[in-house]
Parts: C-alpha cells; sequence; structure tokens
C-alpha cells in the first residue's frame, strides 16, 4: 500500500485556521480516492471529508463550510484547510488512501481505506 505522512498539525485558538498536508509516498498517487478522518478524545474515529481522485468531495455536516479538501497529484499530496476552528474539532487527524481507477468515487466510510498515516495532532483551544 502507499505510505502517508500527515504534517501541519497544532495548537490554534478558536477562530483561527490550520492546513493539514498528507504526502503519499507512491508516484500512482493519482489513481488513489482519498479521506481526512479524525479521532476527538474519547471518540470513535470519524470521518471529515473525503476526494474522488478525479477531485469529487464530501464533507460531514460538522465541518461543511469551513473546511476544504484539495490534492495536488504533481506533488503526491493531500491538504486539508480548515477555517474557523472550533475546540470540538480537536482531534488527531489522519489521512487515508485506497487506490481506484474510478475517478469520480470517494469513501465516506473507514472500512474501504487500506492505507493510514500515522496521524497529526490538532488542538483548538478556547
Amino acid at each position: 500500500q502507499v505510505q502517508l505522512v500527515e504534517s501541519g498539525g497544532g495548537l490554534v485558538q478558536a477562530g483561527g485556521s490550520l492546513r493539514l498536508s498528507c504526502a503519499a509516498s507512491e508516484r500512482t498517487f493519482n489513481n488513489y480516492a482519498m479521506g481526512w478522518f479524525r479521532q476527538p478524545p474519547g471518540k470513535e474515529r470519524e470521518l471529515v471529508t473525503a476526494i474522488s481522485s478525479g477531485g469529487n468531495t464530501y464533507y460531514a455536516d460538522s465541518v461543511k463550510g469551513r473546511f476544504t479538501i484539495s490534492r495536488d497529484n504533481a506533488k503526491n499530496t493531500l491538504y486539508l484547510q480548515m477555517n474557523s476552528l472550533k475546540p470540538e474539532d480537536t482531534a488527531v487527524y489522519y489521512c487515508a488512501a485506497r487506490r481506484t481507477y474510478d475517478s469520480s468515487v470517494y469513501y465516506y466510510a473507514a472500512y474501504p481505506y487500506n492505507s493510514w498515516g500515522q496521524g497529526t495532532q490538532v488542538t483548538v483551544s478556547s
């Protein structure tokens, strides 16, 4: 499977912004559907947003209008721009990948993904 490394997490005040990156060590990154998940303290891992290799996107209601997922296939990198951050956004954020040759498909459940990063901590203070 493709190896994934998240970066960009940190401590930010409520209302602030943060940009996460997920670097993929795979030249065929263009053929992977990608997703961002998060796991708040004491909670189960949940989907934040997903993107197909062709750019179709899905957002959880809790982040819609505040977060933006994007990808740069030339750099084999996935991004998550997070604006208007809230304390409830505090979590470990993970990127995930699944190879697919259908450019329109994305996955909003965890089980289809077969590659995961180690996670990056995002803490939003109030």
